[in-house]
């Protein structure tokens, strides 16, 4: 629906030009010039208007067959130069540490590598042993909590070709069932989808526990996971939600950051 409340721009056509543009990022897929014009509530000769000086440039591209328009090369530039600026290792680290003087645990940011999941930041508590999750470790998604709140979050399908055998998989400890076949880790991960957040404990490092939550884009798209660690024997298993509930306001918060506030 088009927002008719809007305050007037001094630059209308560089106003609507950043509409255009947002509105085809919030897609996954490319809009026809009509349904752009429609829902921004523009007229169509001026948004093909817009879109052909856009087109020019490289910020969109034109699918003929298809009679739409998806973002272009130049949109993909400046989306892997913000990448480069390292927008949630700048932004998650303060959001980390505030967690971590709030509940006196261990937390990190990771992101989706392949089938591992990355560690970006971490911010160690005072007085509490040190991880493995130093930044720039990679660990198999599938056994800790930051990996399985970004796997939650993805298609089935994409998990499914993520994981297509038992040679996928991998563990660490000798905990009793281990996730060792896709049809544990899908159970697994409907849990954690009921839950709204995802656990470990002792797949990683015996004796330590963890519970994570995703970081989403405007879309609902997974694009890391806010994981607190903590020794198990010192947070029973009673006080775990209570503590990913705070995990996942953290994630919550960084989403915002990033992506600005979502609508409804």
């Amino acid at each position: 629906m088009a927002n008719t409340e809007r305050t007037p721009s001094k630059v209308p056509a560089a106003d609507n030009t950043l509409r255009i543009l947002k509105l085809l990022s919030s897609k996954r897929g490319p809009l026809a010039a009509s349904t752009i014009a429609t829902t921004l509530g523009l007229p169509r000769s001026s948004v093909y208007h817009l879109l052909g000086v856009m087109e020019a440039s490289g910020f969109v591209m034109h699918l003929p067959e298809e009679q739409r328009y998806g973002l272009g090369i130049a949109a993909f530039e400046l989306s892997s130069a913000y990448s480069r600026q390292e927008p949630l290792s700048r932004l998650g680290r303060p959001l980390l540490a505030a967690l971590v003087d709030r509940i006196g645990e261990s937390a990190h940011l990771a992101v989706l590598h392949g089938r591992d999941v990355l560690y970006i930041v971490e911010e160690r508590a005072k007085h509490r042993p040190s991880l493995v999750t130093d930044v720039g470790v990679r660990l198999p998604s599938h056994l800790t909590a930051s990996g399985r709140a970004i796997l939650a979050a993805l298609p089935k399908s994409q998990v499914r070709a993520l994981y297509p055998n038992a040679a996928a998989f991998s563990a660490r400890t000798d905990v009793p069932d281990p996730i060792g076949k896709y049809s544990a880790l899908s159970a697994h991960l409907e849990q954690v989808r009921q839950r709204g957040y995802s656990t470990e404990n002792g797949e990683i490092t015996e004796g330590f526990g963890s519970v994570a939550a995703a970081v989403t884009d405007h879309l609902g798209w997974p694009v890391a996971a806010v994981a607190v660690t903590f020794l198990a024997e010192k947070v029973p298993a009673g006080e775990w939600p209570a503590l990913a509930g705070r995990v996942a306001k953290a994630a919550g918060e960084l989403s915002v950051r990033i992506y600005g506030r979502r609508e409804g």
